[in-house]
Parts: structure tokens; sequence; C-alpha cells
């Protein structure tokens, strides 16, 4: 089947609409009619070089390069085909699409951790995870697809893992924002850090992920939400979506807001949520944590960043906790549909987060539009 497909060819290449030809869906997977597809600062790392493997580990993955590639790993859409052995879905069905799958067999997700299946090591580039072949073929030449899924083309193929079955009334724009960027800005703060109501959370970048992060603050009860973002537009949107202060530094935030607001306190919950993690990122976090506070590490850093800033002995006399997490450290087969409730409800504001709507053609566009800071999130609608 013929379908298109936003590709980049190689590093530091644009993203173009090629034709490619994908198989249908052999056992246990699944093929997609993509209906929309958010557009996460992630697939830019792959494009520039952050977390594009080196050489030597791409061999130990049996790949020469990670491109071509698809990229993509938000969306949602309908069922239109099932392989052999596929039982919980169906034609018809609507679907998220997870970027963390969940094969419900291996120890992590047996203990209900799901988000560390033990699949996801298979997930950043190559073959499909059902069987090692290939299903999507560029010029005769196999193509990678981000995170196994690949969310900006007409049509995909996945691995059954790697999808959520929704409820037919639930929206599709929604799902595709709350199956990555929300979710993990969500569960940051309500799963990973556990914030409890009257305590005070810092947002340290206010983008898509960002944005999920205020709001699971809002939704834990948190007495107040600062949003730290280099841009004052994503400052002002975050006013409006949780957000009770607003400051373009951290510096700005240690200086101006947090004095009065937390009587010197700090922030119980700081979490971190730039379009890249840097080292030096982590200290200046650290010191607008509270004594006993918890610092969640959220944003992608370049795959082999080492180097990082802490001021070791206030941390360990402040009592103080780094956390990592992927997915905001929840199952996406209740995450997902949980946030969709709320966003029936009113409680999860997800179209304000919504910048602009491109088509497949405008991939590249909507990036830039990401890099110049214009976007919170942009969104691919398929008609």
């Amino acid at each position: 089947m013929k379908v298109r497909a936003s590709v980049v060819s190689g590093l530091h290449q644009p993203w173009t609409t090629q034709e490619i030809d994908i198989d249908e869906p052999h056992a246990f997977e699944v093929k997609v009619k993509m209906a929309y597809a958010g557009m996460c600062h992630s697939d830019e790392h792959v494009r520039t070089g952050s977390l594009s493997q080196s050489p030597e580990v791409l061999a130990m993955m049996g790949l020469e390069s990670m491109f071509p590639m698809i990229g993509g790993h938000e969306g949602a859409g309908y069922v239109e085909s099932v392989g052999e052995g596929v039982t919980d879905l169906a034609v018809g069905d609507k679907v998220a699409v997870s970027f963390v799958p969940g094969c419900g067999k291996c120890e992590p997700c047996a203990a209900g951790f799901t988000y560390m299946c033990d699949l996801t090591a298979l997930t950043l580039a190559g073959p499909m995870m059902s069987d090692f072949t290939w299903r999507h073929h560029l010029d005769g030449v196999n193509v990678n697809r981000f995170a196994q899924v690949g969310t900006f083309s007409e049509y995909i193929v996945v691995n059954q893992a790697s999808l959520v079955k929704i409820q037919p009334w639930q929206d599709l724009r929604a799902a595709a924002l709350i199956s990555c960027g929300v979710s993990t800005g969500f569960g940051s703060v309500v799963e990973r850090a556990k914030a409890a109501p009257g305590e005070v959370v810092a947002v340290i970048g206010c983008g898509g992920v960002g944005s999920g992060a205020i709001q699971g603050a809002r939704i834990a009860g948190a007495r107040a939400v600062v949003a730290i973002d280099t841009n004052q537009t994503k400052v002002d949107r975050a006013m409006k979506i949780g957000a009770t202060h607003g400051a373009t530094s951290i510096m700005d935030a240690a200086f101006n807001i947090m004095p009065d607001l937390t009587f010197g306190k700090n922030a119980d919950v700081v979490v971190l949520t730039p379009g890249t993690l840097t080292g030096e990122l982590i200290e200046q976090a650290r010191s607008i944590t509270s004594k006993g506070g918890r610092i969640v590490v959220t944003a992608l850093a370049p795959w082999d960043q080492q180097s990082v800033d802490l001021n070791l002995f206030m941390f360990a006399m402040s009592n103080q906790a780094l956390l990592g997490t992927v997915f905001g450290s929840a199952n996406p087969k209740m995450q997902i549909p949980k946030l969709l409730r709320l966003y029936e409800k009113g409680l999860l504001d997800i179209d304000t987060m919504i910048t602009q709507e491109y088509d497949l053609d405008g991939v590249e566009q909507g990036y830039k539009d990401m890099e110049s800071g214009q976007n919170v999130r942009g969104v691919v609608r398929f008609d």
C-alpha cells in the first residue's frame, strides 16, 4: 500500500513528504488510519542528533543508520485492519498511539510498571517488534519509525502493544496530545513527584510537556504553580491553564517569586521540561527546591550527556530527591483514558495548548515554528 509520510533522510536534513510503501500487518500487528499526530520536540532530537545513536550502538541493534526515519510518536486514529492474534482491537476502533509499548507479560508489566516494559529496548529504531521484519519501505529501502510508531504518516502499521483503545465518543485530537506529552507532564507531577494538595510546584519549560505538568499540579491541588520559560508568550499561555505565577528565568523565580510565595522555603516539587535538558539545569532546579523537595527530570537530554552540575553538599543536607521519569511513570492504558475523561469534564485543557494545525506537508514548518517559540504544540491533521 502506498501512503504519504513525513520522513527525515539524514542528520540535520529537513522533514519532507515522501511516498512510502507499507505492508499489511503480520501477527499481533495493527494498521491504523491516522487522524491526528502531535509534534513533540523529541522527533527533532533525532533529526539534530541528540537521540541519534553512535554507529557502535546501532551496530548492536543490527542497524547501519537511524535514517531514513518516519517521524511522529504522538497520535490517534482508527483501526483499519488487524493481523492474526490481535483480539483486543477490531476494525473501526478508535485508538491512541503510545510510544511506550505494554506487552503485559514481562516483569515490569507484571509488577504494574508498564511504562518500563521490556519492549521499550526495541523502540528507538529498527524492524517490527513482532517478528523483526520490516513493514515500511522507501524506494526499496527499509524505513525506521520513531519509537516504533512513526505517526507522521497517513497509515501506520504497529505492534498491538503500542496502541490504547479509547471510547467511540472520545476526541481524537485530544487523544493525540494526551498519548505522549500531556500524559508525561501530568504524570511527572502526580505520579512521580506525588504532589500533594497545598504544595508549591515549579515547572521549568512550558511547552507541551510542561503544560501537562502545570495542569497536573493544578488538578493535584497545588496552592501555587510557578511557570518558568524564557519565552514570555509560553509563560502567558501557562497562566491560562493553571499557573499562578510566571517567570522568564530560574533566577527571576528564585529572587522575585519564591521569597514571598514560600517565605524562603522554595518549591516542594520542581519539574524539568525544557526543550532540551542540559547538565547545568539540575543545580539551578535544585536551588529553588525546598528541604525534602523533589526534582523530577522529565525532558530528554542528549543521549551521551553525562555531566551534571549538582551541589552534593546542599543536595544531601537538604534531604532532596532527584527523580527520573518516562511517560510520567504511568501506565499508558490507564493514563490515556483517565486524562481523556478529565478533558471531557472540562478539567484538563487541551485546546488552549494547540497553537496551530498543519497538514502533512507542513511538518518542517511546524518544527520551525516550535524552534522560534511560536508553538506550544503543533498538530498534524490528516483529512
